[in-house]
């Protein structure tokens, strides 16, 4: 996959491991940024990207900072388009009753790349009959 750096300091995106499915995401800072309590902060990347065709980029927390800082993406799932070629920017809400830092360099989110499927919607008078039905939250059992 294309990647472009477009920030001095942008790092490639980096997977933990052999068998990971998302590659880590860095923060592309001048200085450290500090994220006050229920507040949310833009992290610039440094970085943009071609992504493979019938892709979607899906921008998701990184279970560490989640657990150990209370931080994760704002919108709690990233949707980066196939089509976009702007920097990646992660939205990092601060789910603690502290102040958290980012520093440059700082692992902030992780990307996977999924293939997607764009139906053509088309609008009918009855759907097809299931078991479940109408039958939402809970509805399954526990």
């Amino acid at each position: 996959m294309q990647i472009k750096k477009i920030r001095p300091g942008a790092k490639t995106p980096l997977r933990g491991s052999e068998y990971a499915a998302g590659s880590d995401l860095f923060a592309c800072l001048d200085a450290p940024m500090t994220i006050a309590p229920h507040d949310t902060a833009m992290i610039p990347t440094g970085l943009a990207i071609a992504l493979p065709s019938s892709t979607f980029g899906a921008v998701f927390a990184r279970s560490g900072l989640a657990v150990r800082e209370g931080l994760r993406p704002a919108n709690c799932v990233g949707v980066i388009d196939e089509d976009y070629r702007g920097e990646l920017t992660v939205a990092l809400y601060n789910d603690s009753g502290t102040d958290r830092i980012i520093e440059p360099g700082e692992r902030i989110a992780q990307l996977v790349v999924l293939p997607y499927i764009m139906p053509d919607f088309e609008v009918v008078d009855a759907l097809d009959q299931t078991a479940r039905g109408k039958d939402g939250f809970g509805s399954t059992g526990k």
